[in-house]
């Protein structure tokens, strides 16, 4: 089969616009677990459930999911800090596989919830503007997946800001390094963790509400996104928030270009050949620290 190169040109732009949506995922994965050192088994169902906040918000009230970004940020956030300060703190320091169980209940919990509340008929946002392309020369850009890649880099640019410029950001940093030594320092570890939790949230959620411009949505859905992040984080390098953007956009680029290459189902292949490759040249990951 012949393509021409304007056709993989345009597919591998889409595919790098849809990687930064994935990285902005995958971000608010590496952030929990870089800082809290907790691995988020139900980071795809809140993924889901904030795509289902944005299709609420358009269905009733008419607001556009790039307006929905704010409001429901805040909101997940807060239930990030609270679902960290109360039910995952007492977890903390018990063994992996207990909180393996607790957060592999609450994605089964949430995935069902949605699937009684939603039905399991497949959810969308339509909107006019959101089928234009912008033309430069021969290279034809979807609008929908520009408009989410900006934000999910604007989203990720005001989150490294926080980190580097702030001094609650230098806390959670100092916390992640030696949250012993940030304890003898004074700083409320507990409240810095919650923090941590809530923006990896916040980061998740906006990425829902871009990512509903460019798929349909199911309750089901959950599931594939937790591993898809985990793929992401593993490839870019397991705490790293550089490596969060760059995996994601090396998955989203690998999976338009399996799609248009040999076919649409082999995407998730040719994902997992990417993570396989990346782990044997490089076990922990692209842009991950050594030991």
């Amino acid at each position: 089969m012949f393509v021409d190169l304007a056709t993989i040109a345009n597919v591998f732009i889409a595919g790098v616009l849809t990687g930064l949506v994935y990285g902005l995922m995958a971000l608010g994965l590496s952030v929990i677990f870089g800082v809290a050192r907790v691995v988020n088994f139900a980071h795809g169902e809140l993924m889901a459930l904030s795509m289902y906040a944005a299709v609420l918000l358009f269905d009733v009230l008419g607001v556009d999911p790039f307006l929905a970004v704010a409001p429901v940020a805040l909101l997940f956030f807060l239930f990030g800090y609270v679902f960290q300060a109360a039910v995952i703190q007492p977890f903390v320091t018990r063994p992996d596989y207990v909180q393996f169980i607790l957060l592999l209940a609450v994605a089964i919990i949430l995935t069902n919830l949605l699937l009684i509340v939603f039905g399991p008929d497949a959810r969308s946002v339509r909107l006019d503007y959101l089928l234009e392309s912008i033309e430069f020369g021969w290279l034809l850009i979807d609008r929908g997946k520009l408009y989410a890649a900006l934000v999910a880099l604007g989203a990720a640019a005001a989150l490294f800001a926080f980190f580097r410029l702030t001094l609650t950001g230098a806390a959670i940093r100092g916390c992640a390094d030696n949250w012993l030594g940030a304890k003898v320092t004074g700083l409320n570890v507990q409240r810095l963790y919650a923090l941590a939790f809530g923006l990896g949230t916040a980061c998740v959620a906006v990425a829902g509400c871009m990512m509903i411009v460019l798929v349909d949505l199911t309750p089901g859905l959950g599931p594939a996104y937790t591993l898809l992040a985990f793929v992401i984080v593993i490839v870019g390098g397991l705490g790293s928030m550089n490596g969060a953007l760059v995996g994601g956009v090396l998955i989203g680029v690998s999976e338009a270009l399996a799609g248009l290459l040999v076919a649409p189902s082999a995407k998730s292949m040719f994902s997992f050949a990417l993570l396989i490759i990346v782990l044997l040249i490089r076990p922990r990951g692209l842009l991950g620290e050594r030991s």
